[in-house]
């Protein structure tokens, strides 16, 4: 089709749909982003994505309470858990028996992740890997390495989604960091302690002490993403900082509704996406026995 044709067509949906009577109220910033995604997918068709990559980096930057909306429209082929877990093909991934789905120490105490890398990243793009997994090396003894010949490790992919399994399975499993919403510091944090056994934040055992689901605003295919967890919390506090909570609109049916609200004060930012905090770079030292 005719891109001139196809931006007609476009335009006058992106004009119906805003100008046709919604039954709910949007704020400014709800309305920004929905004429964003327009913007974005129209981007897309006409100029092949090479705009659409500077387009989606500033509404990161600007809307990170939206971050886990955007991203969940990533689509996936595999059978995820929590919305960016897979389900793994052959062991239990809510239990870890013996410390076999962890990653092992080597005798200087380092634990070593072996990883490869597809040829389909640009090289800016391994930078941008290579940058966020510098902060494990710098304050944890995970080292995450070229692979050699090792057995196992981890298999960094542009596949359909921002994805990864629980710890450590055995052979080759892969992380998905999708070139067109995946390649960012913070997600590919996020992704790596999935890798390194992590849960969601918002799914430990103990998170109704700190967090309210507002179920109303869960969709009812979405309400595995937000089921509690047997977690080890290894005795530390709940971490609404942590890199590895989900944004209070996640998943919501309705724009401007939270699916997940802090409790007692739900002022408190959740969500963030820029750098793992301190408590999660703690609990990577507390798992692996880490002495930095």
């Amino acid at each position: 089709m005719d891109p001139r044709a196809s931006l007609s067509i476009l335009l006058l949906c992106a004009g119906i749909s805003l100008a046709n009577p919604i039954r709910v109220r949007y704020s400014s910033q709800d309305i920004l982003v929905k004429i964003l995604v327009y913007i974005t997918f129209i981007v897309r068709v006409i100029y092949n994505f090479s705009l659409f990559f500077i387009i989606r980096s500033l509404a990161l930057l600007h809307f990170y309470p939206y971050l886990e909306m955007w991203t969940s429209l990533q689509r996936s082929s595999e059978h995820l858990i929590e919305g960016d877990l897979v389900f793994p093909k052959t062991k239990n991934a809510l239990y870890c028996f013996n410390n076999n789905c962890f990653w092992k120490k080597n005798s200087s105490n380092i634990v070593e992740v072996p990883y490869i890398v597809s040829s389909e990243y640009s090289s800016t793009d391994i930078s941008v890997i290579k940058n966020a997994m510098s902060t494990f090396h710098n304050k944890t003894c995970i080292r995450f390495v070229p692979r050699l010949n090792q057995t196992d490790y981890i298999s960094i992919e542009n596949k359909d989604g921002c994805y990864s399994y629980l710890g450590r399975i055995g052979g080759k499993q892969v992380v998905s960091f999708n070139r067109q919403g995946c390649v960012y510091h913070g997600i590919i944090q996020h992704e790596l302690n999935h890798a390194l056994g992590f849960y969601h934040e918002h799914t430990r055992s103990d998170r109704d002490k700190y967090v309210k689901i507002n179920w109303e605003y869960v969709p009812t295919d979405k309400a595995y993403n937000f089921q509690i967890q047997n977690t080890n919390n290894q005795n530390t506090t709940y971490d609404y900082g942590s890199i590895m909570h989900y944004g209070k609109t996640a998943f919501t049916t309705q724009a401007g509704k939270n699916t997940i609200t802090p409790i007692p004060d739900a002022t408190v930012a959740i969500g963030q996406r820029q750098d793992m905090s301190n408590l999660d770079i703690l609990r990577i030292n507390k798992l692996y026995g880490c002495v930095v």
